[in-house]
């Protein structure tokens, strides 16, 4: 079988990881051009993996004839124009969470897609972690009876700069935003209503920028469950992530990862390690696995496991949480549809 080219935009942290995995771990596709507007990341990208071809303009991928799929891995704000033109150009695509910050947007791809017939894959990668895909399909095949309750905890091991923070669009849009995917994934359908609350104990700098670093959410399901995710910019022991669904017939929760599962039992005490600090020592299997089951989506001719309605209610929930803090009043998510 052809190896699939891949066309890498954005030459970031997220360009990187795709990059490793795509070399390392993918036989069926190659990375053949990758392009970032800072020329020298473009270029240390294509030397570390090499890429052959590299450059500072995406449209050199767009009308590449040879690149059969775009990662979208560039700013926010790049994200559904890059995917747009590359559907139009007739490659699939796999664009980073958000699409975009407004829905209107998020649309216009959605219609693009249809059009074209292209794949499109979102970038929740948090889908495809073992532990908490486990707690999902636990949920899903009915091994836990009615869902009933939902608990989310994300936290990060140390907060981001207050000048991030300005510029992020908000800790509901920047960090819970995968929580909320979580959410409608661990339930099986979307959420009709969201209550949100939030200050800033970990920062006064954060706050001073518009931004909270500490939040619980509370959600209402449409199959009548309710959830809560509780954020928090730091954790003092570690990179924080913990699943837990509650039915009529059980409960299943998924822990922290740590370095090792051993635990340790004395005199003193019982002691375990601590959950792994950085997010990519966390997180790296399920960036390879969302990326194969892509390069699957496209090779089989079969639907993307993460679509675009994931991508358009994440960002209606980020907004509804937004809404709700600011105006302290639950928020339909009919709303933010309708509005």
């Amino acid at each position: 079988m052809k190896k699939l080219n891949i066309g890498i935009v954005g030459a970031g942290r997220i360009g990187k990881v795709h990059a490793a995995s795509i070399t390392y771990n993918i036989p069926q596709a190659q990375v053949v051009r990758v392009t970032d507007v800072y020329y020298p990341a473009a270029k240390a990208l294509a030397e570390t993996y090499g890429v052959p071809n590299y450059g500072t303009d995406y449209m050199d991928i767009i009308n590449d004839p040879e690149i059969d799929a775009v990662l979208v891995c560039s700013p926010t704000p790049t994200h559904a124009d890059i995917s747009i033109a590359a559907m139009k150009a007739g490659k699939h695509v796999f664009c980073e969470k958000p699409v975009d910050l407004t829905i209107e947007k998020i649309r216009k791809t959605a219609e693009v897609a249809a059009e074209t017939g292209k794949k499109l894959q979102i970038g929740f990668n948090r889908r495809f972690d073992h532990n908490h895909g486990k707690v999902q399909r636990l949920a899903a095949d009915g091994t836990l009876g009615n869902i009933e309750l939902i608990k989310i905890t994300s936290r990060d091991p140390e907060p981001p700069s207050p000048e991030y923070a300005a510029s992020s669009g908000g800790l509901y849009i920047d960090m819970m935003i995968h929580d909320f995917d979580m959410a409608m994934f661990l339930a099986g359908c979307d959420v009709k209503e969201v209550y949100a609350m939030g200050t800033s104990l970990v920062d006064p700098r954060i706050g001073e920028a518009g931004d909270v670093d500490t939040a619980i959410v509370t959600l209402t399901f449409e199959n009548g469950a309710l959830g809560v995710i509780d954020n928090s910019r730091r954790a003092a022991y570690g990179y924080d992530q913990r699943v837990e669904v509650f039915g009529s017939l059980g409960m299943a929760a998924g822990e922290n990862d740590g370095d090792s599962t051993v635990r340790v039992s004395t005199a003193a005490g019982v002691m375990s390690d601590k959950p792994q600090y950085f997010f990519l020592e966390r997180y790296m299997a399920s960036f390879i696995e969302e990326m194969k089951q892509f390069i699957a989506a496209i090779n089989e001719d079969k639907e993307v496991p993460v679509g675009i309605h994931a991508g358009l209610m994440s960002v209606v929930l980020a907004k509804a949480a937004k809404k709700s803090l600011d105006e302290h009043r639950p928020v339909k998510i009919s709303e933010i549809l309708e509005a």
